[in-house]
């Protein structure tokens, strides 16, 4: 072999290298384009087709982990946190460390919200109080939806840099995620006036939030 021919394999071989990183980065950023899309459908229909009093202007998301066919959306939690934290694995890989590790948090609280079943709220399900006495398992559901809620608002802060249409839309979005979270939280802990409209509050403030993920990983994307 020609001594001179080795540099050129070494360059093929660290080219080869990077373009084996560079397309599974790609494909965890991909994670970020279904996660959402999926997440929001699947409890879309289940709700419009729960019965058995379920609201889904006055109840929860996480209430469809209740009664009959609960095990849908424990398993939309589960399959869309595991999306989501290959997605922020790849938001990691491309330069955006603290961005990657708060929408990991979100996922890692998909996960929680799954694996822990909530309590019953606002009347669901049939016979139950509007505010039903703290489980273990209810209080773990919180216990992971809250910080993943509140990381997924900061996350938009952190990676709102990248040019003013980016960082418009990406203040937009925080102040109407956070606000949204808000009203959600006040109707959930029984405020007049809110308590009938706090899963379309909800509804609204996770459609926010994954529609940002959505737009994010179009964008890491495109710079790939």
């Amino acid at each position: 072999m020609n001594p001179r021919d080795a540099p050129n394999q070494g360059a093929v071989g660290s080219g080869g290298v990077a373009s084996r990183r560079s397309t599974s980065r790609v494909v965890l950023l991909r994670c970020g384009l279904v996660a959402g899309p999926l997440f929001v459908v699947t409890f879309l229909l289940e709700g419009a087709f729960k019965g058995s009093g379920y609201d889904a202007l006055r109840h929860p998301v996480s209430s469809l982990e209740l009664g009959s066919h609960g095990w849908i959306q424990v398993a939309n939690f589960l399959v869309a946190g595991v999306l989501t934290i290959a997605f922020a694995t790849g938001v990691w890989r491309s330069g955006h460390r603290s961005g990657g590790v708060l929408i990991g948090v979100w996922g890692a609280g998909l996960i929680g919200a799954g694996l822990f079943t909530t309590d019953p709220v606002n009347g669901f399900p049939l016979n139950t109080p509007d505010v039903a006495a703290y489980t273990t398992s209810g209080a773990l559901h919180d216990g992971f939806s809250l910080p993943g809620f509140l990381a997924l608002a900061v996350a938009q802060l952190v990676l709102c840099r990248g040019g003013w249409k980016w960082l418009t839309y990406s203040l937009l979005s925080a102040t109407a995620y956070v606000v949204c979270f808000g009203l959600t939280s006040s109707a959930f802990n029984q405020t007049a006036g809110l308590i009938a409209v706090g899963g379309l509050f909800q509804r609204i403030t996770v459609t926010i939030g994954w529609a940002y993920t959505v737009a994010l990983a179009i964008r890491l994307l495109r710079r790939s």
